[in-house]
């Protein structure tokens, strides 16, 4: 493969990397907030102390476990916490 060639391979790389990276750490609108407890398991919106990513939470209403949902609907829920179980 010529130099050209490999550089632009791997700046490729780098950027596709880069934006797996991004993708994978959702932004949560300021009209969200984090519900602890109330998850089904492996719907989860994002990583846990016992969890590497979203989807994965072992059990239902896992304690770190969180959704993001509307501000003011957590504590409406059975179960639901704005801070963690765990």
């Amino acid at each position: 493969m010529k130099k050209s060639n490999l550089a632009l391979a791997a700046t490729v790389s780098t950027l596709i990397a880069v934006g797996s990276a991004l993708v994978s750490v959702p932004a949560m609108a300021a009209s969200k907030e984090k519900c602890y407890g109330v998850a089904a398991a492996g719907q989860n919106d994002c990583a846990t102390k016992t969890s590497s990513c979203a989807g994965t939470s072992k059990v239902d209403n896992q304690g770190d476990a969180f959704l993001a949902l509307p501000k003011g609907l957590c504590e409406k829920l059975a179960g639901g916490s704005l801070t963690s179980k765990a």
